[in-house]
């Protein structure tokens, strides 16, 4: 199966360390969604920004990817919890394009409240499959401490 890695990471960067984790373990290729405007300011201007876009909708516009996604057949969508749900980049990335007869493999990272996060990105993409859904843990206070124990996240990128 023919395997892209896509993910969004803001503020400490910890969903690009989870993404880099699986791609050094499993040579897939990756590709970071980036946002044509970026955020701007302190962590919790940020913060405050998502939250309202979250609470509005909002589908930020995204740079063109330099990589073309006909060419894979599987894809791990990975997203930071952003109240409660997925970062808006990633609902753009998920809602723009065509994942029918694919399979995703929906990955969260979360500060102790996953939400409904996995549940909306299923909703949202229409993928043939959705298969080895993951949540990792970080640090309540929008550290980088890692909270899930790195054993069981090496064990479930073995499985993938």
């Amino acid at each position: 199966m023919n395997t892209l890695i896509v993910y969004y990471s803001q503020a400490r960067g910890n969903t690009k360390r989870i993404a880099e984790m699986i791609q050094k373990k499993k040579g897939y290729a990756i590709c970071r969604l980036e946002t044509e405007k970026p955020y701007e300011g302190t962590y919790e201007d940020i913060v405050e920004q998502g939250q309202d876009e979250v609470n509005n909708g909002v589908m930020p516009k995204l740079k063109e990817l330099d990589i073309s996604l006909n060419e894979y057949d599987r894809f791990i969508v990975m997203t930071p919890t952003w109240w409660y749900t997925m970062a808006p980049a990633v609902f753009t990335f998920l809602s723009e394009n065509d994942f029918s007869g694919k399979t995703v493999v929906p990955v969260q990272t979360h500060g102790g409240w996953p939400g409904h996060v996995i549940e909306d990105m299923e909703n949202i993409a229409n993928a043939k499959q959705f298969t080895n859904e993951f949540a990792v843990q970080f640090d309540s206070t929008g550290g980088d401490q890692l909270i899930t124990d790195e054993k069981d996240i090496l064990e479930w990128i073995n499985q993938l």
